[in-house]
């Protein structure tokens, strides 16, 4: 892996806003070459700089994710594989909430207090917790890519209409 892929590595999975040398020290690259990819990455729209005091730091563009990872649902999966995805997580979200008598991986977590977990229970509830929280965002990305669906259609759809015209 170059070092050009190194650096774009860590910036495509950075959580909270990095400075060149941080983003430098992960990828193992030079700080010249970390600063020209981020800018080139800025200047792509992929990276958003965020300045901090004297420190610039540079951090994902997340709008442009979101719209990536909707894509990505649309054109990898039917409308149907969609509403079945969207099932399968409300049904597994409805026996956690009645496993546990609960409604929310909120109230799930405050179950952790309670002293009479044996260590598996607990470690089974975080499990639990960590997996909700996921089908919760799984869902809403699907609700966004449903919305979206025939939208992005049409797109593709004309898009493929003015290649044709333009190679005939």
């Amino acid at each position: 892996m170059s070092a050009r892929d190194r650096i774009r590595a860590v910036a495509e999975t950075l959580r909270e806003p990095r400075s060149v040398n941080w983003i430098s020290e992960q990828a193992d690259a030079a700080w010249s070459t970390t600063n020209e990819e981020l800018q080139d990455l800025v200047d792509q729209g992929q990276l958003r700089l965020v300045e901090a005091g004297e420190t610039t730091r540079y951090q994902p563009d997340c709008t442009r994710l979101l719209f990536e990872e909707i894509r990505t649902l649309i054109e990898a999966n039917t409308r149907e594989e969609l509403r079945s995805e969207l099932a399968a997580i409300t049904e597994e979200i409805e026996e956690w909430q009645a496993t546990y008598d609960v409604e929310t991986w909120e109230d799930l977590e405050q179950s952790l207090a309670d002293g009479d977990l044996a260590s598996a229970e607990l470690r089974e509830r975080r499990d639990v917790i960590t997996r909700w929280e996921e089908n919760l965002e799984d869902r809403r990305l699907i609700k966004h890519a449903l919305a979206l669906y025939s939208d992005v259609e049409a797109a593709r759809d004309q898009m493929i209409d003015v290649t044709d015209r333009v190679r005939n």
